[in-house]
């Protein structure tokens, strides 16, 4: 059981990971051994997540999300299988924590009419530098 937030635990059969040839630095050990994690939760289907959840992390991972829901996760930043495995369920559950966090409401807000003022104000003052770079006549 992986525990997400205060209410929302993940169950380990949930999540599918599986293990890849990782590009990069290895040495003699590259083409042998498969080190980067390649895991798969399927967040349409996930009876951990609430509705409201499940919306936005969808909406939040975006291109992660494939057509089928399924939120993919590449691992190959460590060396080891073991480091890649845990650096996976880490950032799931960092984007599920962030999905979890509801949006505040906006709350719709108009300039006061004193910051009108202050506006136009320095509009014409603009203007009026600008107007004063005109051209000089010259007396020669």
């Amino acid at each position: 059981m992986i525990r997400v937030t205060k209410h929302i635990h993940i169950d380990e059969s949930e999540i599918e990971l599986q293990f890849v040839r990782a590009s990069g630095p290895g040495g003699q050990k590259l083409n042998k051994v498969a080190t980067a994690a390649k895991l798969r939760f399927d967040v349409t289907r996930s009876p951990s997540l609430p509705e409201a959840v499940r919306e936005r992390l969808i909406r939040l991972a975006g291109k992660r999300v494939s057509r089928d829901g399924i939120l993919l996760i590449d691992a190959r930043r460590y060396r080891t299988q073991e480091r890649n495995r845990q650096d996976a369920i880490q950032r799931l559950v960092h984007w599920i924590q962030r999905a979890a966090k509801a949006p505040k409401p906006r709350r719709k807000t108009r300039p006061s009419p004193a910051a009108k003022k202050r506006r136009l104000d320095e509009k014409r003052r603009r203007g009026q530098i600008k107007r004063m770079r005109g051209s000089v006549d010259s007396e020669r």
